[in-house]
């Protein structure tokens, strides 16, 4: 039972008393991060070497719709292999985002493949994986790259609404410590973790100003770089104007400080994919041969930039499984209900003390929208393919793999819309004074 059944049973009698839609998430994610290890082997030079030994990932990549092209198979296998295995999981969370639509308590029997089923489940993305190999090259990848875009645009939005509401949440859980203890040591800790995100901030404009702009050219980055600084003051400033303060006593300059690493971050990832050698020292173009512009081994794909990012994409896919927002307005997002359902245990849980298993808090109402957290992971996977390798795509002949502009307005652009964000659940207290923002 403890594959086909319910997902509790998978913690019965080993682990501490949780509830089943947290157990449910979890191993979602993990169905995400086992999808995300294998792209991560796929791409390391000694097996990405050795994938045209599996079966039927070659065979037929020389025709499209029955016309023959001339693909190089052996051209970009880690590139490939990465891009099919995120077709592969994004078809799997597409595919229950759709069968999970409008399901409103555990008792909805679309809810058991939801919480259940799981070794079904894994033969079924493992199938998937497989199908996704034997797709023919032709246009697949330039085509399977716009999707990644677009869904990748979307998680880092999502990414900036948890990381919005994380700083919130932070600054005024230590606040009201300080009010309830000693208020000297609280203070202290938010003006030092403060001084610090704006510190790093400082030095990693420095760093861009050195490493990605010259004196002469590269308009593009000066620009890129004095824009976010100059939104990254305005929303500094904003966070502590009187006005702001009386109508958010809350806000303050931690929330600013992280937005603004966070924004500094993104715009360093942008740089990272100009395609100009010249403003752009990281630069990686490779053609067919394996060959490179650079002297080192570059078939692999791990860069400062690409790892960062792998970090908040771990971070952020554990946020989205584990945690419920303190916000109202947030919740409306993630959850069906604004305040769940189902929050107390059930037969068999905590309470009982005796026996360690997990119990159906859902038998009254969902307390996390089915469709909206697989649409969320959809996103995930999109997006942590598109880091593996860089933004990168082959070109129209499909011998050289290069970083194309839209990479770089894509991140740039959401930045901003991250910034943008900000601002407004700043302001929009003083010009929606009939909501309640608290």
């Amino acid at each position: 039972s403890c594959l086909c059944g319910s997902a509790p049973c998978l913690l019965c009698g080993c682990c501490p008393s949780a509830k089943n839609s947290t157990i449910s998430r979890l191993l979602f994610t993990f169905f995400l991060f086992l999808g995300t290890l294998v792209s991560i082997i796929m791409i390391i030079p000694g097996v990405e070497k050795e994938l045209h030994k599996l079966p039927g990932f070659c065979e037929g990549s020389g025709s499209v719709l029955g016309v023959q092209t001339n693909v190089d198979c052996s051209s970009f296998l880690g590139h490939k292999a990465v891009y099919r295995m995120g077709f592969a999981m994004a078809a799997f969370f597409c595919l229950f985002a759709v069968l999970m639509v409008c399901v409103r308590s555990s008792k909805d029997p679309r809810a058991a493949l939801q919480n259940g089923f799981w070794f079904f489940k894994f033969l079924v993305l493992v199938g998937i994986t497989v199908g996704a190999f034997y797709i023919p090259d032709g246009t697949f990848t330039s085509v399977w790259f716009y999707f990644g875009v677009v869904g990748s645009f979307l998680f880092i939005l999502i990414q900036l609404v948890l990381l919005i509401d994380f700083a919130h949440s932070w600054s005024q859980r230590w606040l009201r410590n300080a009010d309830q203890g000693s208020a000297k040591g609280w203070y202290a800790a938010l003006c030092t973790v403060t001084f610090i995100f704006y510190a790093a901030s400082i030095a990693a404009i420095v760093l861009l100003y050195v490493y990605y702009t010259k004196p002469e050219g590269c308009t593009e980055g000066k620009a890129f770089i004095s824009i976010n600084l100059i939104l990254c003051l305005i929303v500094s400033v904003v966070s502590i104007l009187p006005k702001i303060q009386e109508a958010q006593p809350h806000s303050g300059l931690l929330q600013a400080s992280l937005i603004t690493l966070y924004t500094i971050y993104v715009t360093w990832a942008a740089l990272a994919n100009v395609p100009s050698q010249h403003c752009n020292p990281t630069l990686l173009v490779r053609n067919s041969t394996g060959s490179a512009t650079a002297p080192e081994p570059l078939t692999t794909w791990w860069d400062a930039p690409s790892i960062v990012g792998l970090v908040i994409f771990i971070l952020c896919t554990l946020f989205i499984s584990l945690r419920s927002s303190d916000h109202p307005q947030v919740n409306k997002l993630m959850l069906t209900e604004e305040s769940g359902a189902g929050a107390g245990p059930g037969p068999g849980g905590a309470e009982e003390g005796e026996v360690h298993r997990a119990y159906d808090n859902e038998q009254d109402g969902v307390s996390y929208s089915y469709t909206f957290f697989h649409l969320c992971l959809l996103l995930a996977s999109l997006y942590i393919m598109m880091t593996l390798t860089n933004w990168y795509r082959p070109d129209e002949s499909l011998q050289v793999l290069s970083s194309p502009w839209t990479a770089v307005w894509v991140k740039i652009c959401s930045s901003w819309a991250g910034l943008l964000l900000y601002l407004w659940t700043l302001v929009a207290p003083l010009l929606l004074p009939d909501r309640d923002f608290s």
